[in-house]
């Protein structure tokens, strides 16, 4: 599934090409997605122009005149900017096609992804509304995680997890940054320090900004936007490196299933 930093690469791979350009038509070929695609979406954009594309956790943006599409790349979603005449495939569902003679195109094997609409402000989108802030941002700052743990009796990664707490801090950059923090995965949320949830703040920070300049992790649903694939993989410590060598001290990586997701982490390491 796209993450934070595959999303963010998406936003940065096709804003030169689709920001300020003006849509010609909407080819909707499968509405149906995880939500049904609005059957007045042709009719919202066609002649519009894209002012902005941002993202807020793994939320695309297109700001128009007029409202904004909110598009989620789901479990297998992925745009690519290409020639207007390039042929559809099987999976290819919608084409924004550009007065630039490009068009964007949204493939999604398993349709969990979606395109919707709102002419609200997007940050009041029920979809929207509840996120906490950005990982990046200047409101994820080092109070922040042990102010919202206290009292909390779930584990720290599925507690890191939470959208509502902060946006996009998934399965992959939880056990990574849980790594790097030092923090076994399985401890108590309440349980954690103030002191190690600034380093496990910083650590966060760090992976994403990491991954982000890498290009996104390499997944078997995930290219980049010109078709090359992230290369954050191979500099994984933990994650999907279960009885091989720890980075750092050599014991072999844990992993066992917490809240039916698969964590990795290093024993001696990670306390």
């Amino acid at each position: 599934m796209p993450e934070l930093p595959e999303v963010e690469t998406t936003a940065r791979g096709i804003r030169p090409h689709v920001a300020g350009q003006t849509v010609s038509k909407v080819i909707v070929r499968n509405p149906k997605l995880r939500w049904p695609v609005p059957e007045n979406l042709a009719e919202r954009l066609t002649q519009q122009r894209i002012q902005s594309i941002e993202r807020r956790g793994k939320y695309l943006l297109f700001k128009t005149q007029h409202g904004h599409q909110l598009l989620h790349l789901g479990m297998s979603g992925s745009l690519r900017v290409l020639p207007a005449d390039t042929a559809a495939g099987k999976h290819d569902h919608i084409d924004w096609q550009l007065e630039s003679g490009q068009l964007l195109r949204l493939n999604d094997p398993r349709r969990f992804g979606s395109v919707l609409w709102t002419e609200e402000t997007p940050e009041q989108h029920p979809l929207l509304a509840s996120l906490g802030p950005e990982p990046l941002g200047e409101h994820f700052h080092d109070d922040y995680l042990w102010q919202k743990s206290r009292g909390r009796k779930q584990n720290v990664k599925t507690f890191i997890m939470d959208s509502k707490l902060v946006v996009g801090v998934g399965n992959i950059y939880a056990s990574e940054s849980l790594f790097l923090a030092g923090i076994r995965p399985t401890t108590q949320a309440g349980r954690v320090s103030k002191a190690r949830y600034v380093a496990l703040t910083q650590a966060i920070k760090q992976t994403l900004a990491k991954a982000i300049d890498a290009g996104g992790t390499t997944l078997k649903d995930f290219n980049q936007v010109d078709g090359k694939p992230g290369y954050f993989k191979q500099e994984l410590n933990v994650y999907g490196r279960a009885a091989e060598p720890c980075t750092t001290c050599g014991t072999p990586i844990s992993n066992k299933v917490l809240n039916q997701r698969m964590t990795y982490w290093c024993p001696s390491c990670q306390k």
